[in-house]
């Protein structure tokens, strides 16, 4: 087995696995620590949960830890407006099908893109995760650098809300359709309920997951671009509570710039 190679961008620390496997088991016992501290420290602990395609090796991981997840509520980051739990593609129905029954943690709140008043549905949920600490935020980049679906040129660093209506791009729904998630453009719901930057960051420690070749030119930008809403996930490297996990593939687009950030200690 290659070591993992670890750097700092920024106040980002970046740990680099040689396999999508090792990776996905090296951001599961992170969780684990985090989440393990927690509950030795106040009795419970809350985490935000992303979906989507780059999350399934890291929760598939999660199994051999120790992880007391009676102790643990988890919350989501997303859900498209006018999409049921049942869809195929339904954020709720990930988490149902790859967190709650598997895992039966203490509690599971669920964003409601069913919600009548989508206002209110956002304004419910925001009062839900102000109402004590977050400890952990587990999260993906987007491959156009979107966090959660807070879109390029649309998020907020300083938004005042931690649930808001947003708007998808069209890089973020072709992205839905290469995943498998909807069959073309037309399918796929123009509008979603997120979590805003400001809420993902404001967990006591934030995971960052993103493996897989297609993440690649996204790492690099994350890497290397001056922090900017164009980009929204550079905002990673002003956070120091944050922790990027990649594989070799999604990595293979920043060897330069990883060479050079650990050269320069």
């Amino acid at each position: 087995m290659t070591t993992a190679r670890l750097v700092r961008a920024g106040s980002l620390p970046v740990e680099i696995h040689p396999t999508t496997a090792e990776m996905a088991a090296a951001a599961a016992r992170h969780t684990a620590d985090v989440l393990r501290q927690a509950v030795d420290q106040r009795g419970s602990a809350r985490v935000i949960m992303a979906t989507g395609n780059s999350q399934l090796a890291f929760v598939a991981a999660l199994p051999a830890q120790d992880i007391p997840w009676s102790r643990i509520t988890v919350f989501h980051m997303d859900e498209y407006i006018g999409v049921d739990d049942q869809h195929p593609a339904s954020f709720r129905r990930w988490i149902r099908e790859r967190i709650a029954e598997p895992f039966q943690p203490a509690g599971v709140e669920y964003i409601d893109g069913m919600a009548g008043d989508v206002e209110a549905e956002c304004a419910r949920y925001e009062a839900l995760l102000r109402e004590a600490p977050i400890d952990l935020t587990c999260m993906g980049i987007g491959e156009n650098g979107h966090l959660a679906f807070n879109e390029p040129g649309e998020a907020d660093f300083e938004d005042p809300r931690w649930a808001r209506v947003v708007r998808l791009t069209t890089r973020s729904i072709d992205q839905q359709i290469g995943e498998g998630h909807f069959p073309d453009r037309s399918t796929v719901p123009a509008t979603a309920i997120s979590l805003t930057i400001p809420a993902l960051l404001a967990a006591g420690t934030v995971q960052v997951a993103a493996p897989e070749a297609r993440k690649a030119q996204a790492v690099r930008s994350t890497l290397t671009l001056d922090p900017t809403t164009d980009w929204p996930s550079t905002i990673l490297r002003r956070t120091p509570r944050a922790r990027l996990f990649l594989d070799a593939e999604s990595a293979a687009e920043s060897k330069e710039v990883i060479d050079s950030l650990a050269a320069a200690g």
